[in-house]
């Protein structure tokens, strides 16, 4: 149902295509050897963050992202599970916290009480989030750096 003088919804695809591809870059720097390693851990802040590689397949792998021990009033615990399109060069938000297979829009109201534009905002906190963990993130181990004539 639509209220008088407010216009229909419409998703920005073009948008949402730029912010999956920004992301697909975002998680190809905070986990480069996905292909080799099944897990990163590292550290932001208080913050304990997992990139768990949970299926692989030709063009596509599903990945787990999961914060734990996070101040409470900054998102505390955040579980993520993503896709990487490589064909394609995308990563899309699959599950948010407990909720799963979310449309791609939605009329409003509705029964679960999601905005008409879910996805897309699931997708852009995600690139805050990643941009987050590049700028603030930490390795839990020692990094050693092989030393070069000068």
């Amino acid at each position: 149902m639509q209220q008088a003088g407010k216009k229909p919804f419409k998703l920005n695809l073009a948008e949402l295509h730029a912010v999956c591809e920004a992301n697909y870059a975002r998680l190809m720097r905070l986990f480069p050897d996905y292909e080799n390693a099944n897990a990163r851990d590292f550290e932001v802040g208080n913050a304990r963050v997992s990139l768990e590689v949970v299926e692989r397949c030709r063009y596509t792998t599903i990945f787990r992202l999961h914060q734990q021990h996070a101040d409470p009033c900054w998102l505390g615990a955040l579980r993520v599970e993503v896709r990487a399109y490589h064909d394609a060069g995308m990563l899309e938000v699959g599950a948010f916290q407990s909720h799963r297979r979310i449309a791609g829009r939605y009329h409003y109201p509705n029964d679960g009480m999601y905005q008409q534009d879910e996805k897309s905002q699931q997708n852009r906190f995600l690139a805050e989030w990643l941009e987050h963990c590049l700028q603030n993130g930490r390795s839990c181990r020692d990094v050693c750096t092989p030393l070069t004539d000068a």
